[in-house]
């Protein structure tokens, strides 16, 4: 038997320029699938009323590591450099699977109930063989899309992030894709995430990407961050290397040269931008408006909720914001035309939903409200007082909306939030980052006292 669902009445900003923006316009779903978006559809199906409603794809995070979400806001006033020592150096080494577990698990229905559909896990955090299995558990029961992003442990910040020598396992990367990724198909797809070039020795750099690519497994690597990570030209070395190539995405890149801009142009790579973050930490500019004038397709993410809140609406503003004001104070004359060449709300838009699918790798499946695609769905609630009324729907999505007027949000045809509540046990998945957290606070208290 078809399930199907016809979501009517709502504003709807397809994001797919064939069919464009609906003032008033119906999205029809039959088991998984989007299967028709239009001004007015006639189905027999489960009706889900969107009157004043805004109805897009859902968003999508293009790197999160996921498993901090245990030790949310402990490093407030951290700087990049900072937080290497407060998160990686403290808190890592002494998380066990189960946190790992209860971490993946919130953070991702923490996800979801911000609307964020899809989530590229990066998952630095494998310091057993357990711990991945854990990570990859949780984001299945929470019924989030997910790329799962293999990455090191972090049992000591010297040993895995200064010209480290010790290599992801091969073997046990293997194992975890043959155990939970045999198929592309599903919500979970795999990645690996490396560290690259100035925080790995060259073998390991090259036996990374030769896994990666063995296993037909996309890379994400953070580079040229903060006031030292620029000076890697971590790009210009992966050229040196010749290994270069579309199937990796570049987290940060706040301090490129213009060759490396160039290099990642030409070789297809993909850019992932974390724009709070960047601009609290000290990462640098958040180069959006850099890497779209460029002619690439950058994408939001949120990084580290040890430090900024773990919704889209804060990294839209924050690149919004953040790059005018640079436009602004860089251009400025007395008695001048103010700038043009800035940002707009339809352009973080488009970063946060098909930009962000593309750099994920899912493009062809999530993004944009089309038939054929995934039906992975979002309605923002524009009747509320902080975003009605609507003149420019992008705009109430981009500047107005925040967490609290999520309504819906369907992932693969299945509801995940209905009505403004998340259709999850919200109070076991509390009780377990609490747990966790009370656990790796005594852990490190213990530590430090020894």
């Amino acid at each position: 038997m078809t399930d199907r669902m016809l979501i009517r009445g709502g504003t709807v900003l397809s994001m797919d320029p064939a069919i464009g923006d609906l003032p008033r316009g119906d999205v029809l779903i039959e088991d998984d699938k989007i299967v028709a978006v239009d001004t007015e559809i006639a189905a027999d199906a489960e009706v889900v009323d969107a009157t004043g409603r805004i109805v897009l794809p859902g968003f999508v995070d293009t790197h999160r590591h996921t498993w901090e979400a245990a030790i949310r806001g402990c490093a407030p006033n951290a700087t990049l450099d900072d937080y290497f020592v407060e998160v990686l150096d403290t808190f890592a080494p002494v998380y066990r699977p189960e946190d790992v577990y209860a971490s993946n698990l919130a953070g991702s229905l923490e996800c979801l109930n911000a609307g964020i559909t899809t989530l590229v896990d990066w998952s630095h955090i494998n310091n057993t063989p357990e711990h991945p299995d854990a990570a990859v558990s949780a984001l299945r029961d929470s019924g989030i899309r997910s790329l799962y992003a293999y990455g090191s442990a972090n049992l000591s910040l010297a040993d895995y992030w200064f010209d480290s020598t010790i290599a992801i396992p091969g073997d046990d990367v293997r194992r975890i894709r043959d155990t939970y990724f045999s198929s592309d198909d599903g919500l979970l797809t795999m990645g690996l995430a490396t560290r690259g070039p100035g925080f790995c020795t060259e073998e390991v750099v090259r036996s990374e990407w030769a896994l990666a690519r063995e296993l037909d497994l996309p890379l994400t690597v953070h580079v040229a961050m903060g006031r030292l990570a620029g000076r890697f030209g971590m790009v210009a070395t992966l050229h040196e290397y010749d290994l270069l190539g579309p199937d990796t995405t570049f987290v940060h890149c706040c301090h490129f040269s213009e060759e490396e801009w160039r290099l990642v142009k030409d070789s297809g790579g993909r850019v992932s931008v974390a724009p709070q973050v960047e601009v609290q930490m000290g990462h640098g500019w958040p180069p959006v408006r850099k890497a779209l004038r460029l002619g690439l397709r950058p994408s939001l993410s949120i990084d580290v909720v040890t430090t900024v809140p773990g919704d889209m609406f804060t990294q839209m503003r924050s690149a919004f914001g953040t790059d005018r004001a640079r436009v602004h104070e860089e251009k400025y004359e007395p008695n001048e035309q103010v700038p043009k060449d800035v940002l707009t709300a339809q352009e973080m838009l488009h970063a946060a939903t098909v930009d962000g699918a593309y750099v994920a790798g899912l493009e062809d499946k999530v993004g944009t409200l089309s038939p054929g695609k995934q039906a992975d769905v979002v309605l923002i609630d524009a009747t509320a007082l902080n975003v009605a009324p609507v003149v420019d729907p992008v705009a109430a999505v981009v500047l107005c909306a925040d967490v609290s007027n999520v309504d819906t949000v369907v992932v693969a045809g299945s509801v995940r939030k209905r009505d403004g509540r998340l259709l999850a046990d919200i109070d076991a998945a509390r009780s377990g980052v609490e747990r966790s957290r009370d656990y790796l606070l005594d852990a490190v208290a213990t530590a430090k006292s020894a």
